[in-house]
């Protein structure tokens, strides 16, 4: 790290600067240094073009300028450093067309081009490049034909075009390229049969990667030679036919991605290939979702890796029983056989999985009870066993699921009454939904008593997006606050014994109270994915990649506290009015949010109050000090100061003061009640503008921290705005899919939890089948208003522009929120890809 000198003539000859948060231009004076061999400046904040003076360079063998913001051509100068064999310029703004003079880089050996915004083809010269070992040109938007002349490159290792517009046949000069190792073509639009010797002549390929094209045909036999192959990735294409790869002689298989595709015939051997994966003990991803897969379930399926983490065969024919050795997958975390015609019952062992974060069982005819032993799966998140034939009670042991997120169980026959401590498990916050069922109970004066489902501030429901009660044998009064205020809110049809409610429902008055009981069925409280909450999520969490702790760090002393002035416990009561509800800005499980005014400089602040009688909060107060201590960037949210003192009772209090965000949250700008009618809707351009906001933010958290933070709680009401309309991003857990969901749900202006995704469609399937040609049809209208004011030739332009930027907008959300997390994007390239998309269609920031 830093610059070296030669040992001979004292001449610098190595330039390392890398991640060292350098800013500005690169100066043409570097030109002047002609010993130097070696550059890299890697990871900093360099812009402005890439000097020609580079060129004059001649010794130079390496030049890495990767992850800036460096803009313009690449330099044609460059064809003079007729020693250099690294070239790596991935993540910037490079633009305009790949320069022929490249062609003269006889000794290149890696050409790292990806992620910026270079336009044009691949050009026939790159077969000059005799030595080169590694091209890597994703994430562009370079088109037609892969020239013929690839097939020169003998020593080739590494092949990834993906995300580019490249269209025709597979190229077929790649196959005989036997040094390839890594064939990446996915997301592009290529047609066609595969080649039926796609691989024979590649006995090193590790991976191939063809995903999200046009090919079509069956999928050639031959790929069984491919002996050392670690990826196979299919998906997302219009193969058909019957998988007939000997998969026994792929024993080093980690992934097999053949979803999205019309493969098999329905019929009783079409998944014989599953019995061969047993020979792939290394294999961790195996998905088949939506084929045309029939047949059973082979029982061998339970001899698979013990290492898969992922299992995904949703939206197929298939039946039969559901292998009671599935317990030996010990490893799984994704179990997804949704959408099929699987019957019997659920096996106790699935109970077994306890790495276990997403079981979907629904849209099958299962039978039996749910099993108690799921109250194992303590790391569950999303449970939906929908649309079966399941009887018996709800097991309370589901209680100990406690990072349940989503709990679906409708239209079965399930009797007895909703378990309390399923109703008390905190985390359970995007859906439950348990309608259509025989389950019975009393019906709660109010709704929000159902402690922790909805937090206590929301007694009155005014948040609840809907709640369907309809279609049982309900009894006794209904409310007439919160929720059953709104006739549009609530569905109560079909419950012929009902009384009271507000007049709009038209039910018979009750009789005089008594103490008789009423029985309800509790069908479907769907608790809002996003309430308007201004300052940090209900339950915040800092989680770090793994980091010890000093263990003579004392328990009561934040680090925070000895970076940032203190405060009192009496100026924070005196700032907020003695915390009075009326300056509450948002409750969760951790803590209050209160709007409040500091005496000494009248600065507007908001103050979070760790609730420490709730199971874990301190801990999550030390954890957010511990973030908050080093991270810095504009988006995210300002810690002014940290107060941890006694109360005026005695009590320890500890609590976090944060700038105020005017504007509040991006959830009070897509979703406006009827409280907020008159604001306008977000443009076009600020949404955009906000996207790359809060995209900046976390790809700080994921790559510019040490250690790197992630977020499991990324959502609209997470996403606070300042008066100019600058997304500050307010807790700090979030990840990559998290983020493709609220680009999603900001562009098509719907929740994940629409009513209109039912039957297992998402909003990411949703948007997903738009792409290409309907993506107009699906975004929020309002996005399109202005530029379908009139049919001028400067509005037909402007038009043409808004379609193809909401394109790639949709396009990198459904990349971000792919089901595998090997197909999702990183951040980086996140940030990059929508910087590109604002600069090309609609301009620099406004």
């Amino acid at each position: 790290m830093g610059v070296t000198c030669g040992h001979r003539h004292q001449r610098v000859t190595e330039l390392d600067l890398s991640n060292q948060r350098i800013g500005g231009v690169l100066s043409p004076y570097v030109g002047n240094l002609s010993f130097l061999r070696y550059i890299n400046l890697a990871d900093n904040g360099f812009h402005g073009e890439i000097p020609q003076e580079i060129g004059n360079l001649l010794r130079l063998k390496k030049l890495a300028l990767p992850n800036n913001s460096f803009s313009g051509t690449i330099p044609t100068n460059l064809s003079r450093c007729s020693n250099l064999i690294h070239f790596h310029v991935y993540n910037n703004k490079l633009e305009g067309q790949i320069p022929e003079e490249i062609g003269n880089l006889l000794k290149l050996q890696t050409l790292a081009l990806a992620s910026n915004y270079l336009t044009g083809k691949l050009p026939d010269f790159i077969g000059n490049l005799s030595a080169l070992e590694i091209l890597q040109i994703r994430w562009n938007s370079l088109g037609g034909k892969i020239p013929t002349t690839l097939g020169l490159l003998r020593n080739l290792v590494n092949l990834n075009v993906a995300a580019n517009q490249f269209s025709g046949m597979f190229p077929r000069s790649i196959c005989n390229i036997s040094s390839l190792e890594l064939i990446y073509l996915t997301s592009n639009k290529f047609s066609g049969n595969l080649p039926f010797d796609i691989v024979v002549n590649l006995p090193n390929l590790k991976k191939l990667g063809i995903g999200g094209n046009n090919f079509f045909g069956s999928i050639p036999d031959s790929l069984s030679n491919a002996s050392n192959l670690e990826l196979l990735d299919l998906a997302v294409n219009r193969f058909q036919g019957k998988v007939s790869i000997d998969f026994s002689s792929l024993k080093n298989l980690l992934l097999l991605n053949l979803e999205h595709n019309n493969l098999g015939s329905g019929t009783a051997n079409d998944l014989d290939f599953v019995t061969l994966l047993t020979n792939c003990s290394s294999l961790k991803v195996l998905s088949l979702y939506d084929n045309q897969f029939g047949g059973e379930l082979p029982h061998s399926r339970a001899n698979l890796s013990s290492t898969m983490i992922e299992f995904r065969i949703g939206r197929n024919q298939i039946s039969g029983a559901i292998p009671s050795g599935i317990r030996n997958l010990v490893n799984l975390i994704a179990l997804t056989i949704e959408v099929n015609q699987l019957h019997g019952i659920i096996p106790d062992g699935v109970g077994e999985l306890q790495h276990l974060q997403q079981l979907y069982m629904f849209r099958n005819f299962l039978q039996g009870s749910i099993p108690p032993s799921l109250g194992n799966l303590t790391k569950l998140a999303d449970l939906a066993l929908s649309f079966n034939n399941l009887q018996g009670n709800i097991p309370s042991s589901l209680g100990n699921c406690q990072n349940l997120k989503g709990f679906d169980a409708s239209h079965n026959k399930l009797t007895g009454a909703i378990p309390q401590q399923v109703l008390s498990i905190t985390t359970l916050s995007v859906y439950l939904d348990l309608s259509h069922n025989l389950l019975n109970g009393s019906l709660p004066l109010q709704v929000g008593n159902l402690k922790n489902l909805i937090p206590e501030f929301l007694q009155n429901l005014s948040f609840l997006e809907f709640l369907n009660l309809s279609y049982n044998h309900l009894e006794g009064e209904v409310p007439t606050k919160g929720v059953f205020s709104n006739k549009t809110k609530i569905s109560l049809q079909g419950n012929v014994k009902l009384c009271g409610g507000i007049d709009e429902l038209h039910l018979p008055s009750c009789p005089s109270r008594g103490s008789r009981k009423r029985k309800i069925t509790l069908l479907k409280v769907l608790i809002p994915v996003a309430v308007s909450c201004l300052v940090l999520s209900s339950c915040l969490t800092i989680v770090y990649a793994r980091r010890r702790r000093s263990a003579h760090k004392s328990v009561d002393t934040s680090p925070m506290e000895k970076q940032f002035p203190m405060i009192s416990y009496a100026e924070l009561s005196k700032a907020t009015s003695e915390f009075a509800s009326s300056n509450m800005i948002g409750q969760g499980s951790f803590g209050s949010v209160y709007k409040g005014i500091l005496a000494e400089d009248e600065m507007i602040v908001a103050v979070k109050v760790i609730n420490l009688k709730q199971k874990g909060a301190f801990r999550s107060f030390v954890a957010e000090c511990e973030a908050l201590r080093n991270i810095r960037h504009r988006n995210l949210i300002k810690i002014i100061t940290i107060c941890s003192s006694i109360d005026s009772k005695g009590a320890d209090f500890k609590a976090l003061v944060f700038e105020y965000m005017e504007n509040g949250s991006l959830e009070d700008w897509l979703h406006q009640s009827n409280d907020h009618l008159e604001v306008c809707k977000l443009t076009l351009i600020q949404r955009v503008n906000i996207a790359i906001d809060v995209a900046s933010a976390i790809e700080y958290l994921h790559h510019h921290c040490q250690p790197p933070i992630v977020h499991g709680d990324l959502k609209p009401s997470n996403v606070l705005l300042d008066h100019d309309m600058v997304a500050i991003e307010a807790s700090m857990t979030g990840d990559v899919y998290s983020f493709g969901i609220l680009l999603l749900e900001m562009f098509i202006g719907r929740r994940p939890t629409d009513a209109t995704f039912t039957e297992g469609l998402t909003l990411h399937e949703f948007a997903k089948m738009a792409l290409p040609e309907k993506v107009i049809e699906i975004v929020d209208p309002s996005l399109l208003m202005e530029v379908m004011a009139n049919n001028s030739m400067i509005q037909e332009d402007r038009r043409a522009k808004t379609q193809q930027c909401l394109n790639a907008i949709i396009r990198t959300g459904v990349l971000c929120s792919m089901e595998s997390p090997f197909e999702r994007m990183e951040m980086r390239d996140v940030v990059a890809k929508l910087c590109h998309t604002r600069e090309t269609f609609l301009g620099r920031r406004v």
